[in-house]
């Protein structure tokens, strides 16, 4: 029974999963972007992001060289720590949480495993764009705006009004066309 165990052991032994969550946390951080089944996916999710979360306190240089430690003792890989905290740390300074995000890519072929793709948010150029556009304060709009947003509408009607004419008048014409090419072509055959 669960008994409200939140960590999935992912069928492996303590040291194999820390094992495990460490080098897939090594590749998120140098890569930005990895595969990974989505049981993983969401376990690498709860272990890196607290991670991420210590980049962010630089109160004193006590502070941050005790980050360092305990971030590397989490991952041991110099060069996963430095990018985190040269690279990753700024880009997500003002993020208050949710750094990763994880996508369902569907099942896998060899074993029908769901296939995730895991990754952090601030390092995706699609998704990025809209984020600065975000960053714009919005316009305010008054209610008297409303009565030529009804008025457009009602153009836009009578646009659609006009096309569903348009197309119920030719839709005969091309019928005619058609029944036309098909008797044409059933005379070549008898004359063959």
């Amino acid at each position: 029974m669960r008994h409200g165990s939140k960590k999935n052991k992912l069928s492996r032994t303590a040291s194999h999963r820390k094992a495990l969550l460490m080098n897939l946390g090594c590749q998120l951080i140098t890569y930005k972007r990895i595969t990974t089944t989505l049981a993983k996916a969401k376990s690498l999710r709860t272990y890196i992001e607290p991670l991420i979360t210590k980049t962010k306190a630089t109160e004193s240089k006590e502070a941050i060289m005790h980050n360092h430690r305990v971030v590397f003792s989490y991952l041991n890989d110099k060069a996963a720590v430095k990018e985190l905290f040269t690279v990753v740390a700024p880009k997500v300074a003002g993020r208050p949480g949710g750094y990763t995000r994880i996508i369902k890519l569907g099942a896998r072929v060899g074993d029908n495993a769901e296939i995730a793709m895991i990754e952090l948010v601030d390092f995706n150029e699609v998704y990025g764009k809209n984020v600065e556009i975000a960053a714009e304060p919005a316009k305010k709009t008054r209610r008297s705006g409303a009565s030529k947003k009804k008025a457009d509408t009602t153009d836009e009607l009578i646009t659609d009004a006009e096309v569903v004419e348009e197309v119920a008048t030719e839709a005969p014409k091309k019928r005619a066309t058609k029944a036309a090419k098909a008797k044409d072509a059933g005379n070549e055959r008898e004359e063959a």
